[in-house]
C-alpha cells in the first residue's frame, strides 16, 4: 500500500510540472471551441481546409476552425473595419512589419511573449512582428521567402556553364552566355522598378552589408547607403547592365517571367516565391543558386524575408482554443505541411524539415550554409518621406538604365533618409 501510494505521489508531481497544453494535446477531447481565421491569400483556402486545419483537429477534434479571406488588395480595410466593430475572426493573418504593429499597438492583437514555441523562432525571424525596441512579439512567424537565382539547366549544360560561387565567376557565366547568343542572360526589366531593387538590390546585398549587421547599421545610424557595403551593392548591381535583355528598358515583371519560362533566358533572379508560378509552365528543369559573394567574402548572406504570420485577436471569446491553434502552429508539424503544401514559402522556425519539392529544397538548404536577414528598407525605414523602399525602386532602376551612377544613386537614397530619421542626422 505504501508503495502505491508513493507511486501516486511522484505521478502527481511530475504531471504538474508538464504543461497543461501538452497535457490535453494528448487527448484534446476537454478542449471545445470554435475559431475563425482572418486571411488575404485567398488561394491558400483549400490549403487550410484540406491539410492544415484537419491536421490540428487531429490532436483537438472538438475546436472547429473556419477559413476566411479576402481580395489581397480589400484584407487592410475590411480588417480594420470588423476589428472596430467587434466582428473580426479569432486569428488574424498578419502582414509584415507596420501594418501588424499598429493593429498591435491600438490593442487588436495580443502579445504571445510567454506563448510556448515561441523559443523555435529566430530573431531576424521574428523581426517583422516585434515592437521596435523588443519587448513585446504579436505574431507567430509563418514563413519566409529566400532570394536567389533560378537557372535553366538545359542552357547551362548545353553551354557547359556551372553554378557560380563568386560575384567574379557570376560575371564570368553572365558574359559566356552573351557570347554565346543563344540565350539572354538575365531576364529581368526596369519598367516596374521594383523589380531592380527587390530581385536585384536586395537579392545580392546583404553580401555586401554583411547581412543583419548593416540592416541594423541603418536602423542604428552606424551604416550609411553611400558608403561601405550599401555603396558596394550599387555598384555590383550596375554590373548587370551589359547582361539584360535587349530593350531591357520597357521589360515588365510579366514580360521577365515569360522570357524565362519559354526557355528564351537562362537566369532568372528573383526568389523561392516563383517555384509555384514557373513549375506548371517549363518544359525544362530548373536549378537555383544563391547571390555569390565577392571572392574576398569569409561567409554568404542570403535575404530570408519574412513574409507572413498570425495573431491572436485580443478581443476573441475563444482565448484558450486561439492560444492551442496558435501553439500548434510553432511546432515541425506544422512547419512541414506548410512548407510542402506551398513550395517557395519557407517555415520560419527553426525545425529541421525536408519538402518535396527539390528546386524549394535546394533554396532551404542554403539557410545551412549562410547567414540570413530581411530586405534593408522593410524595418522601420520606411515610415517617413521620402519613403525608403520607393526611392529604392526608383533609383536602382535608374541606375540600370544608366541615368545614374552608383554613388549618385546611393547618394539620393542617403540623402532621402537623412531627411526625416534621426539616427541618420
Amino acid at each position: 500500500m505504501k508503495r502505491l501510494l508513493a507511486l501516486l505521489v511522484v505521478t502527481a508531481m511530475v504531471l504538474a510540472l508538464v504543461p497543461a497544453s501538452i497535457t490535453r494535446a494528448q487527448d484534446g477531447s476537454d478542449i471545445e471551441g470554435s475559431l475563425v481565421i482572418e486571411s488575404w491569400r485567398n488561394d491558400d483556402k483549400t490549403i487550410w481546409e484540406d491539410v492544415l486545419i484537419p491536421a490540428f483537429q487531429q490532436h483537438y477534434p472538438n475546436i472547429d476552425v473556419a477559413f476566411s479571406s479576402y481580395l489581397p488588395q480589400d484584407y487592410n480595410a475590411a480588417l480594420n473595419a470588423k476589428l472596430e466593430g467587434g466582428t473580426a475572426g479569432d486569428l488574424i493573418t498578419c502582414r509584415p512589419f507596420d501594418l501588424s504593429l499598429a493593429l498591435f499597438q491600438q490593442g487588436y492583437l495580443a502579445s504571445l511573449n510567454d506563448l510556448p514555441g515561441m523559443e523555435n523562432f529566430s530573431d531576424v525571424a521574428k523581426s517583422a512582428w516585434v515592437t521596435d525596441d523588443g519587448s513585446d512579439v504579436f505574431c507567430v512567424p509563418m514563413a519566409s521567402v529566400i532570394h536567389g537565382f533560378i537557372y535553366n539547366q538545359t542552357a547551362f549544360e548545353e553551354l557547359g556553364l556551372e553554378e557560380p560561387v563568386t560575384e567574379e565567376a557570376f560575371l564570368e557565366l553572365l558574359q559566356a552566355i552573351r557570347d554565346d547568343g543563344t540565350y539572354e542572360p538575365l531576364a529581368m526589366g526596369t519598367v516596374d522598378q521594383w523589380e531592380a531593387a527587390t530581385m536585384g538590390y536586395q537579392n545580392i546585398g546583404p553580401n555586401y552589408w554583411k547581412g543583419e549587421e548593416g540592416r541594423l547599421g541603418l536602423i542604428d545610424g552606424s551604416a550609411k547607403y553611400n558608403e561601405g557595403g550599401f555603396l558596394e551593392a550599387f555598384e555590383a548591381l550596375g554590373r548587370w547592365q551589359p547582361f539584360l535583355p535587349n530593350g531591357y528598358q520597357a521589360l515588365t515583371y510579366p514580360d521577365s517571367q515569360n522570357l524565362f519560362a519559354l526557355g528564351m533566358a537562362a537566369i532568372f533572379p528573383s526568389g523561392s516565391w516563383e517555384i509555384s508560378v514557373f513549375s506548371p509552365l517549363v518544359d525544362f528543369e530548373m536549378g537555383a543558386f544563391p547571390p555569390p559573394p565577392p571572392a574576398d567574402a569569409e561567409t554568404c548572406y542570403i535575404s530570408d524575408h519574412t513574409d507572413i504570420a498570425m495573431g491572436i485577436n485580443a478581443a476573441t471569446e475563444n482565448m484558450e482554443a486561439a492560444r492551442l491553434f496558435m501553439e500548434w502552429m510553432t511546432t515541425q508539424e506544422f512547419a512541414e505541411l506548410y512548407s510542402n503544401a506551398l513550395p517557395g514559402f519557407f517555415s520560419l522556425s527553426n525545425h529541421e524539415i525536408t519538402l518535396d519539392d527539390p528546386l524549394a529544397q535546394e533554396f532551404l538548404s542554403w539557410r545551412g550554409q549562410c547567414e540570413s536577414t530581411i530586405r534593408s528598407s522593410y524595418q522601420i525605414l520606411s515610415r517617413g518621406e521620402p519613403n525608403n523602399e520607393s526611392q529604392l525602386w526608383e533609383v536602382t532602376a535608374r541606375l540600370l538604365n544608366g541615368e545614374l551612377s552608383a554613388q549618385e544613386a546611393a547618394d539620393i537614397v542617403q540623402e532621402g533618409l537623412e531627411n526625416w530619421y534621426e539616427p541618420q542626422q
